[in-house]
């Protein structure tokens, strides 16, 4: 049976997700978000109950994660369950797991065993802290990995103690950075005719996203120290009070700290030595930063908004949540967006931040309930009507 496409971008490729909880469901998201025709294997247990990790079925939570897919129900430690993944396999191009690494090869499932039914398979793995090494069975959870990745050293106030990031950037960082590898795999099978095992892992994930805090450590030995609101570099750059909140300015050079001195009333700050260059600046922050504040103080956010924009000095209020989504240009982007279903559900959900002018992606179907698709998946997989009844009989789907 047809079923609608987010988009066709990925339109021709198939994908067998097999993701739990939160990293492996973002990577498999881009995937069914660009189009591809993912297939979420719900874990059914050899009693027939089923096993949702993840939060209830239709919290925001999973609805966030699992729309653009369809869904089966399949139990992988039964032998004909294997039996039956394995015919699915051998017709997908993609499997995406967030296992521990010794789970999916005590299941059978693991990338040496499929690629012997599917040679042009591409395998991706999203692990804590790798497939190998020391650590490779542990569990892992994003605070975890944002701990041992230095992230929560160089988050917070300083003297406040690590600061845990206020969002599971770990898992949703890992989950992107596998959506790209398997991308990049399956452009090269275009040439190859081969597929692959694309691998990353939390901890990985979070050491790239130090970026330049651990180029600095590697090629100059300089160790990255909390700065709270502080800009590490671009001084002043930080949170301000206003008389109704707070304001974030930023100013990335001498000219726009000179428009900034200018626009907020004190251009006697750009002549005094103290502020006069940017190590002055540096070695000077926390007085500058106290001699903004006092200003800023007098007048609103939204006035200072204005005013510091007219005058060419970037900055920008400092929402919360639902006030972020009732700005303009957030409206403008349509980056909140509603899913079609039947049932009348109110689901309004996050969108792609990335457009494509002519495949766009868009909200096509509601996320799929506990193995919803069984029998179409397999029917669209050559299984016969007698054999799937079957299945269901010994209770493998």
């Amino acid at each position: 049976m047809p079923f609608p496409r987010a988009s066709q971008a990925l339109s021709r490729f198939t994908v067998l997700d097999l993701t739990r909880v939160r990293s492996g469901p973002t990577c498999v998201r881009q995937l069914a978000d660009w189009g591809a025709n993912v297939i979420k294997i719900d874990a059914l247990l050899e009693d027939g109950g089923g096993e949702q990790p993840g939060g209830p079925r239709h919290g925001s939570d999973f609805q966030n994660l699992h729309r653009n897919k369809r869904a089966m129900t399949l139990n992988l430690k039964d032998p004909k369950g294997l039996e039956v993944f394995k015919r699915l396999a051998a017709k997908a191009d993609v499997v995406v797991e967030n296992f521990r690494p010794d789970v999916k090869a005590k299941l059978g499932i693991d990338y040496e065993s499929l690629r012997q039914v599917n040679p042009r398979l591409v395998y991706g793995s999203i692990s804590g802290f790798g497939q190998d090494g020391p650590y490779h069975k542990r569990p892992g959870f994003d605070q975890i990995a944002q701990g041992m990745g230095g992230l929560m050293s160089v988050t917070g106030a300083p003297g406040q103690g690590p600061m845990r990031v206020g969002i599971p950037v770990a898992d949703l960082t890992a989950g992107l950075f596998c959506a790209l590898g398997i991308l990049t795999a399956l452009l090269e099978r275009d040439v190859s005719g081969e597929g692959q095992w694309v691998q990353t892992s939390l901890l990985q994930a979070q050491i790239f996203m130090l970026d330049f805090q651990a180029s600095r450590w590697l090629m100059e030995k300089e160790v990255a120290k909390q700065a709270g609101n502080n800009h590490p570099t671009s001084i002043p750059t930080g949170v301000f009070k206003t008389s109704d909140g707070y304001i974030n300015i930023a100013t990335t050079g001498g000219r726009i700290w000179e428009r900034c001195a200018q626009a907020i009333g004190a251009p006697e700050l750009i002549t005094n030595p103290d502020y006069a260059t940017a190590p002055a600046r540096s070695k000077n922050r926390d007085a500058l930063n106290e001699a903004i504040g006092k200003l800023t103080e007098k007048k609103s956010t939204e006035a200072w908004v204005k005013e510091l924009n007219e005058a060419g000095v970037p900055c920008g209020p400092i929402y919360s949540i639902d006030q972020m989504f009732e700005d303009a240009q957030v409206k403008h982007l349509g980056i909140a967006q509603h899913v079609p279903n039947d049932e009348n559900r109110h689901i309004q959900l996050v969108s792609q931040p990335v457009t494509l002018s002519r495949t766009p992606s868009r909200m096509a179907a509601r996320p799929p309930e506990f193995g919803e698709q069984t029998e179409e998946v397999l029917a669209e997989f050559g299984f016969a009507r007698d054999e799937i009844a079957e299945l269901r009989q010994r209770k493998v789907v």
